[in-house]
C-alpha cells in the first residue's frame, strides 16, 4: 500500500531541463515512477528522456490532468513562484528539493498549501520513496530495499545510511520520507506518523531526528494520541553537541528547554519509543522485532 506515492502516482518535475533535472528525470524513470511531464519555461515541445516539457504547470495539466505529484528542482530564487503554481492547481503532493529557500518564501508556500489542500515535503529534502514502487526525490533507490518498515528523517545522509544498513541486513522498507532540514518545512514527523499508523504495509517505524526544533516532541505527542501499537524506534543526531551550540541544518536550533537532546529523548521514551544511541542500534531493534514479525524481512531487495 505505502504512503504518499505508489507505482500509480502520476507526477511531473519542475526544472526538468536543467542539469539536475535531466539527471533525476532519468533516475526517476529508472525507479519505476509514473513521470508524465516536465516544466521549464521557454522549453515547451522539448523531450527529456522521452518526457514532454511544458512552459507551465497549467499547460502540463491540460495534457495530463491526472497528475497528482510534483518535484521542484529549481534555484532558490524561483522556488516560491514555482511552488505556488503547483499549489494553486491543487496538485496533491509537492516535494521541494532545493536548499537555502528563504524562510518567508517557505512560510508563504506552506500557508497557501494548507488553503489549497497540497501536502508539502521540504524544502531541503531528498524527497519520498515507496521502495520498489516509485520515488519523487533524489535518493539512490537501489539502497532502499522493499518491505514493511516506515522511515521518517530530517537528514538525507542519515536516511541513506539507515536505509542501506537495513537493506544490507535483509530488512525492507515501505516508504521513506525526508521531511527536510530547514527550520520551516511542510510535513513534520507527527504528520508522517499519522500516515504510517493507517498504512497496512508498514509494520514498524523508524524516526530519525536531530537537536533543534520541536518535530520529534510533536511526534511523541502524536504517538500517544493515536495509542500507536506499531513498534517505533528513534535516533537523535547531535547528542554530543556542546550545549547551546547551533549544529548542521537550519532546523537544528535549540530554544529554551525545547529542542534539546534531553527533551526529545524524554518525550519519545514517555511515548514508548525506543531511543537508539547509534544508527547501528536501529538494526538491532529491527532484528529483535523481526522475530515476532517475519514481514520485516519478507521482500527486502538485494543490494548489488
Amino acid at each position: 500500500m505505502s504512503i504518499l506515492i505508489n507505482e500509480e502516482t502520476p507526477m511531473l518535475i519542475i526544472g526538468i531541463t536543467g542539469k539536475q533535472g535531466r539527471i533525476h528525470c532519468k533516475r526517476t524513470l529508472e525507479a519505476g515512477s509514473k513521470l508524465l511531464a516536465g516544466v521549464s519555461p521557454g522549453k515547451t515541445g522539448e523531450l527529456v528522456e522521452g518526457v514532454p516539457v511544458f512552459d507551465s504547470v497549467k499547460d502540463a495539466l491540460v495534457s495530463y490532468p491526472e497528475i497528482k505529484a510534483a518535484m521542484l528542482l529549481v534555484p532558490k530564487q524561483f522556488v516560491k513562484d514555482a511552488a505556488l503554481s503547483v499549489v494553486r492547481e491543487r496538485i496533491e503532493l509537492l516535494v521541494i528539493i532545493t536548499e537555502f529557500v528563504p524562510v518567508l518564501d517557505t512560510l508563504e508556500i506552506v500557508k497557501e498549501a494548507k488553503l489549497y489542500g497540497t501536502q508539502v515535503i521540504g524544502p531541503n529534502t531528498i524527497g519520498v520513496i515507496s521502495s520498489g514502487q516509485s520515488k519523487l526525490g533524489i535518493m539512490p533507490d537501489y539502497i532502499y530495499g522493499q518491505g514493511h518498515i516506515g522511515l521518517i528523517s530530517r537528514s538525507g545522509t542519515l536516511t541513506h545510511e539507515t536505509a542501506s544498513n537495513l537493506t544490507f541486513k535483509g530488512y525492507g522498507l515501505s516508504t521513506c520520507v525526508g521531511i527536510g532540514g530547514d527550520a520551516i518545512v511542510g510535513m513534520n514527523h507527527a504528520e508522517v506518523i499519522e500516515y504510517f499508523a493507517e498504512d497496512d504495509d508498514t509494520d514498524l517505524i523508524v524516526l530519525i531526528g536531530e537537536i533543534g526544533g520541536t518535530s520529534e516532541e510533536l511526534a511523541a505527542e502524536k504517538i500517544k494520541e493515536l495509542n500507536l501499537k506499531k513498534p517505533v524506534c528513534a535516533y537523535i543526531a547531535g547528542m554530543s553537541a556542546p550545549e547551546n551550540k547551533r549544529m548542521g541544518h537550519a532546523g537544528a536550533i535549540v530554544s529554551g528547554n525545547m529542542g534539546t537532546v534531553k527533551s526529545k529523548v524524554n518525550a519519545l521514551e514517555s511515548a514508548g519509543v525506543t531511543v537508539c544511541p547509534t544508527l547501528g542500534k536501529i538494526v538491532d531493534f529491527v532484528e529483535k522485532n523481526s522475530a515476532e514479525n517475519s514481514r520485516l524481512q519478507s521482500i527486502a531487495a538485494k543490494v548489488n
